[in-house]
């Protein structure tokens, strides 16, 4: 038979196990009871229970299964056989197993356990109790019993009537087990109806409540209590050990529930914020879907109406909806930004976007937007010059063919006339000189038709829109115009014939219709320019409009003088006739022009001259207005457009300097942003001066390079940037409060990243981000290297690699992995404090979550959904409920559930 000799390491004042307390009747009963109820209560998770304490253990084989049970460990195989070898086989297993977990057994050997020995029984139970169900108590800097005790006053304290001293008759009055039951669940017992004079209902109170609520069994009985002087100690030592553990069980699952709700609240605050994200970025990719096809019309409208409507619905596309666009843009960047860093911070899996949603994506389909929305308002402007250049030409054709066929009408049948069969030789003359001056009139119109013709090919050129109509009346006039001179040609041959059986014509009318035809198409001509319209866009050109205006004007006394010698000639017929009493039909036979239409004509001349004068000071009062505008446009140009540059330089200086802490400089830079914002009025003033600059149709300003285009894209990057330099500031908060990292690491960060940001483009190429790794002290050279504080030969040569020399490839490829996971080239600042904080700072585990889950399972490999249901918030109940797998581990229960797996998969190390 084996002894186990010594003193008791973790508990001394029960070094000596007193067995003659055990002669005491009333102790003995008291321990039996507790002691079988304490094992009955770990039995009944293996599914059985022992009736007497001494027989139950003899074969050892419910001993070695209750120390299975409390220790969750597995013992040795033990003998099935029914000998006496075989017990003391299984008890000494057992024994061994208590002695290995720390406990020195006094006297107590297996030989006695199989004979049944009543005070070696009890005297084990009673080790085994210390060493499971109470050395592992710790309160403050006491442990054990008096850890136990100290506990006990600790949550009893606020009772008056409660004085705990010892685990004896402190007990008596059952005061205290109803104060630890109501100090944790007041809801359970009516403590102000207990009275200290009634302790066998105290007593019966706490151990039913306990019973019912604590799933604690009845190990004593109120009136063994009551009845004996002094409480055997051993038995309430066991049963108000039940007590602590049940109480503190609650706290840890409640430690543990508390670790996993903050674990989901992060998860399904991600997930939100994903689905945000997704949201935001298929409405907005849908919205440069359907606005492309817009810009990328480009079918001219017929009319200057329909493309003035074109401009202006495009200037309400730049002013109304797509800024808003631009800043749904740079809010998406920076959400992502955002999600991403709470991701690193919470050591998640970065985030994915659904394809084609990335941010590049979403840049490279916000390009085409620009692409085509470049040349888009210059293609309107042209079209616009085009169509009012048309409109121009079409007027003129129209006023010149409508002054051509006034003066052929009637011409063609002029010339079929036969007047000249029937003539005198008189009038035979006079018909030939007639005809002459018709010919020279007809002459003298061929330029006009040649005008029209010229007209009607260039609007063909220029695609008018009415162009089969003017072509059809272009060609009406160049088919009569040729009838005209065939006709024109076979008269003058007729009178050529007759010419020479007439006598002279009347010389005074010949001159009078030579002279009066080119004065008459002299006026016709002025009155056609005096009448036709012009357009014009600067001051110089109507100037140059006006001055030849005035050279007109300076011709017309010569043109008064000639008139008059015309009307004198006539004058002078008259004259004549009334003299001689020559027998005249009243008309001039050589030409149908009279003297009351010359009069008439030059007297249109002089009505159209003031009238010409007034369009062109009119003119000339608009062009001077625009150029009013143009300067009016270009002083605020010149001042905005410097303004804006120098903004940006500055907000690029603001973002690599480090003045202050991180909170100084994202006040700096919201107070700057807002004096950013308080801008746009003067931006919005600028909009109306260039809105009356395209309502006045002027196309360019030579006061200023900039253009309002210019000015709009340079506002909306200033924005762009600011907004994203105060997110790096809040990333830069978010990730040092998130890893403890301090405002001077920060700085020594910001100082060597600077430093290697040669170029001050804010990011790093791959050899700078080298550089400024080594200048931190990382070393980076050999990927199986281990940081053992000493240096060999090898670990030398890998130093000096670090130094610069050729470093290894394979660890440095591992961390541009982490910091550029898009592989383009480059760190960013926020990449580069992310990967620092990783390397300083430690964050929550799946090995901590699941550790926190096993507390809540009762240390069992599974999770029910009741229970999950008892310990969190039904919300995060639920969520994990619908997540988590079914367990299909040999131990597995009806609708056990698997938090290993949702555990690993909430880190990204598996798919939820």
């Amino acid at each position: 038979m084996e002894h186990y000799d010594g003193e008791n390491d973790y508990m001394h004042q029960e070094d000596d196990w007193d067995r003659d307390l055990l002669l005491d009747p009333a102790w003995e009963k008291q321990q039996r009871k507790t002691f079988t109820a304490w094992c009955n209560s770990h039995l009944r998770k293996a599914g059985t229970q022992i009736e007497n304490i001494e027989e139950d253990f003899r074969d050892g084989l419910k001993l070695m299964l209750l120390l299975e049970v409390i220790s969750g460990e597995r013992l040795a195989k033990p003998e099935r056989g029914k000998m006496r070898v075989h017990k003391i086989s299984n008890v000494n297993k057992a024994l061994n197993f208590i002695a290995s977990k720390g406990v020195k057994l006094v006297s107590i050997g297996a030989e006695e356990i199989v004979d049944g020995n009543a005070k070696m029984t009890l005297g084990m139970i009673w080790t085994i109790i210390l060493r499971f169900a109470i050395q592992d108590i710790s309160v403050e800097e006491t442990s054990a019993k008096e850890g136990l005790l100290l506990w006990c006053q600790r949550k009893t304290a606020p009772y008056k009537n409660v004085n705990i001293q010892n685990f004896h008759i402190s007990w008596k009055d059952g005061l205290g087990f109803c104060a630890l039951i109501h100090r944790h669940r007041p809801e359970l017992i009516d403590y102000g109806k207990l009275r200290k004079d009634d302790p066998m209902t105290n007593l019966n109170t706490a151990f039913d409540v306990a019973e019912k609520y604590l799933d604690i069994p009845k190990m004593l009985d109120a009136e063994d209590i009551i009845s004996t002087l002094r409480p055997d100690e051993k038995a309430v030592m066991t049963y108000v050990s039940c007590y602590y553990h049940a109480f503190s069980g609650k706290q840890k699952a409640e430690t543990a529930a508390n670790r996993i709700c903050k674990v989901l609240a992060v998860n399904q605050e991600n997930e939100q914020l994903m689905e945000d994200y997704e949201k935001l970025a298929s409405d907005l990719l849908e919205w440069i879907r359907r606005t492309i096809p817009w810009l990328e019309n480009r079918l001219p409208e017929n009319t200057m109406q329909a493309m003035q409507q074109k401009l202006e619905d495009f200037r309400d596309y730049r002013r109304l909806h797509k800024p808003p666009k631009v800043q749904e843009k740079c809010q998406l960047e920076i959400n992502f930004n955002t999600l991403q860093t709470k991701l690193r911070l919470s050591n998640r899996p970065a985030f994915m976007p659904s394809e084609g949603k990335m941010v590049s994506d979403i840049n490279n389909a916000w390009g085409s937007l620009e692409g085509a929305e470049k040349g888009y308002e210059e293609w309107l402007l042209n079209e616009i010059r085009r169509l009012e250049r048309l409109d121009h030409l079409a007027e003129k054709f129209r006023q010149k063919a409508a002054i051509h066929e006034a003066w052929t009408e009637g011409k063609e049948d002029l010339l079929q006339k036969q007047d000249y069969e029937t003539a005198s030789l008189s009038e035979i003359k006079a018909l030939l000189k007639k005809h002459e001056a018709f010919e020279s009139d007809l002459a003298a119109h061929q330029d006009r038709v040649e005008q029209i013709a010229a007209i009607a090919q260039e609007l063909n050129e220029l695609d008018y829109y009415d162009s089969p109509s003017v072509n059809a009346r272009c060609q009406r006039i160049c088919d009569q115009w040729d009838a005209l001179g065939g006709m024109t040609v076979k008269r003058t041959e007729a009178l050529q014939r007759t010419e020479k059986l007439l006598e002279t014509i009347d010389q005074l009318y010949l001159e009078f219709a030579k002279r009066a035809a080119p004065f008459n198409n002299w006026m016709e001509g002025a009155m056609e320019d005096l009448q036709d319209t012009f357009i014009v866009h600067t001051i110089e050109e109507i100037q140059g409009l006006s001055t030849a205006h005035e050279q007109f004007k300076a011709t017309l006394p010569e043109a008064d003088k000639e008139r008059l010698a015309i009307l004198g000639i006539h004058n002078e017929i008259a004259k004549i006739v009334q003299t001689y009493h020559v027998n005249m039909a009243g008309t001039n036979p050589y030409t149908t022009i009279n003297p009351q239409e010359i009069n008439a004509k030059w007297d249109k001349v002089r009505q159209l001259v003031p009238q010409r004068d007034q369009a062109l000071i009119e003119e000339h009062a608009r062009q001077q207005n625009n150029e009013r505008l143009r300067r009016q446009f270009a002083t605020q140009a010149n001042v905005i457009g410097p303004w804006i540059q120098t903004k940006m330089e500055e907000i690029g200086r603001i973002s690599i300097e480090m003045h202050g802490t991180l909170e100084d400089q994202l006040t700096h830079l919201r107070q700057y942003e807002k004096s950013i914002v308080n801008y746009k009025p003067k931006i919005d003033q600028l909009e109306g001066d260039h809105q009356l600059i395209q309502e006045a149709l002027i196309f360019d300003n030579k006061h200023t390079n900039y253009t309002m285009e210019h000015i709009r894209v340079g506002w909306e990057q200033l924005l762009t940037t600011i907004a994203r330099t105060i997110n790096e500031i809040e990333n830069q908060i978010l990730t040092r409060d998130a890893k403890g990292i301090s405002q001077e690491q920060l700085n020594e960060f910001r100082a060597s990243f600077n430093h290697f940001d040669r170029d001050h483009s804010g990011t790093l190429g791959a050899e700078e981000f080298k550089a400024c790794l080594i200048s931190l002290g990382f070393d980076i050279a050999n990927d199986a290297q281990k940081r053992t504080g000493i240096m060999d030969a090898e670990d030398f040569k890998t130093c000096l690699i670090s130094m610069g020399y050729n470093l290894g490839e394979n660890e440095f490829s591992r961390i541009m992995s982490t910091v550029d996971p898009n592989r383009m080239g480059i760190v960013t600042f926020q990449a580069f404090i992310d990967f620092m904080s990783r390397e300083t700072a430690d964050t929550d585990t799946a090995d901590q979550v699941m550790a926190s889950f096993k507390v809540l399972a009762g240390d069992k490999n599974y999770i029910l959904a009741d229970e999950l249901r008892r310990e969190l918030p039904p919300d995060q109940a639920e969520y994990c409920i619908a997540r988590m797998a079914p367990y299909t581990g040999p131990d597995g229960v009806p609708g056990a559930l698997d938090y290993m797996s949702f555990s690993t998969a909430l880190y990204g190390e598996s798919d939820l």
